[in-house]
C-alpha cells in the first residue's frame, strides 16, 4: 500500500503545505492563509482540516501517512515544543502533540522554519551531495540553518543558526531588531543592502546609474544590475555587503567548519556573482583549511521548507 508524508511549512502571512510520496517525490502543494488572531488558536487546526480535506480527497487513510513534518518561525528543541512564537502569538507548547491530537497521526515532526529549508536545500537542492552545509537566507534579515552531518543543529533551546545577529561592526551606532548593534543582519540583508545603496545616493553626487530609480524602488535587483556594469558607486555598495557577509560566515566557518554555505533569499536571485563575491571576502577571513569551503546558490525556493519538513520524517 502507498504511504505518503505530508510537508509544512508556517509562515506569518500562509502556511505551504505538501502531498509527498514515501520517496519524498512532491504529488502536489497549496497554501493556506495563517489566521493568527486569538493568539494564533486557529494555526494548527486550520492545517489539521486542510490535510483531512486533502486525504479525503485522494483517498488516504490516516494509516498510509508516515508522518507530517512542520516548520514553524519560532525556537523548536528536538521534541517539537516550541518556545515562544511572537509571529505567531503563540506561548511555550508542544506542536507535535497537539499535531497528533487534531490529526491522528503518530508521527509528527516539527523544526524551525530556517532549520527545515536548510535540511531541504541539503536533501534536493544547492547543498546536494553535501552532508554539513550552512544555509544562509538574504530577505528582510539574515537567517540560516546548519546542518551537520545530514542532521539540524537545534541547540539547548532551539535557537541554533541565528547567524545574522553575529556581530560584525563594534562600532555602530544604530540599534538592530534584535535590541544588539552592529550585527550581520544590519548590513547584509535585503534590508541593508538597499539601506546602504540609498544612503550612497544620498551622500554625493557621484554619477550612478542607481540614481535612475526613486529611492523607495531601489532594490537589491537594481543594485546587482549596476554592479554586473561595473557602476563604482554600486560597487562600493557590494563590497560591503559582501566584506561584513564575509566575515560573518568567517565565524561561523571556524566553528563548525561546513562543506558549503548554500545561499538563498531574496538577495540570491541575482545570481552566481553574490556567491563568487561573497566566497572571495569570506576566504580573506578563515584559516587556510577552510580557504576552499564551497559557495552555494539555494534551488528549491519556497519550497525549501516542505521538502525539509518531509526529510525529517523520513530520517
Amino acid at each position: 500500500m502507498a504511504k505518503f508524508i505530508f510537508g509544512v511549512d508556517i509562515g506569518g502571512t500562509s502556511v505551504k503545505m505538501g502531498l509527498f510520496d514515501e520517496a519524498g517525490e512532491m504529488l502536489e502543494k497549496w497554501e493556506i492563509d495563517t489566521r493568527k488572531e486569538n493568539a494564533g488558536e486557529n494555526i494548527l487546526p486550520d492545517i489539521a482540516a486542510s490535510i483531512k480535506e486533502k486525504s479525503e480527497e485522494k483517498g488516504i487513510a490516516v494509516e498510509d501517512i508516515l508522518g507530517i513534518g512542520m516548520g514553524v518561525p519560532g525556537p523548536v528543541t528536538e521534541d517539537g515544543r516550541v518556545l515562544k512564537c511572537a509571529n505567531l502569538g503563540w506561548g511555550i507548547f508542544s506542536v507535535a502533540d497537539k499535531v497528533t491530537e487534531l490529526t491522528g497521526v503518530k508521527k509528527v515532526c516539527v523544526g524551525n522554519d530556517a532549520n527545515i529549508a536548510a535540511l531541504g536545500e541539503q536533501w534536493r537542492g544547492g547543498g546536494r551531495g553535501f552532508d554539513s552545509i550552512v544555509m544562509v537566507t538574504l530577505g528582510t534579515g539574515v537567517g540560516g540553518g546548519v546542518i551537520l552531518n545530514g542532521k539540524i543543529l537545534t541547540g539547548a533551546t532551539g535557537a541554533g543558526g541565528e547567524i545574522g545577529h553575529i556581530m560584525v561592526n563594534p562600532k555602530e551606532t544604530r540599534v538592530c531588531g534584535c535590541g544588539k548593534k552592529g550585527c550581520l543582519e544590519q548590513y547584509s540583508s535585503a534590508t541593508g543592502l538597499m539601506r546602504s545603496a540609498r544612503e550612497a545616493v544620498a551622500a554625493s553626487d557621484r554619477p550612478s546609474m542607481m540614481r535612475e530609480f526613486e529611492p523607495e524602488k531601489l532594490t537589491g535587483k537594481e543594485i546587482f544590475d549596476a554592479y554586473k556594469a561595473k557602476d563604482e558607486m554600486a560597487t562600493e555598495v557590494v563590497e560591503e555587503f559582501a566584506e561584513y557577509l564575509g566575515l560573518g560566515l568567517g565565524q561561523v566557518a571556524q566553528v563548525v567548519n561546513p562543506q558549503a554555505f548554500v545561499i538563498g533569499g531574496g538577495v540570491s536571485k541575482n545570481g552566481q556573482c553574490v556567491a563568487d563575491i561573497v566566497k572571495e571576502k569570506f576566504a580573506k577571513n578563515v584559516m587556510f583549511a577552510l580557504k576552499d569551503t564551497e559557495f552555494r546558490l539555494a534551488e528549491l525556493g519556497n519550497d525549501a521548507g516542505m521538502y525539509g519538513a518531509v526529510r525529517m520524517v523520513l530520517s
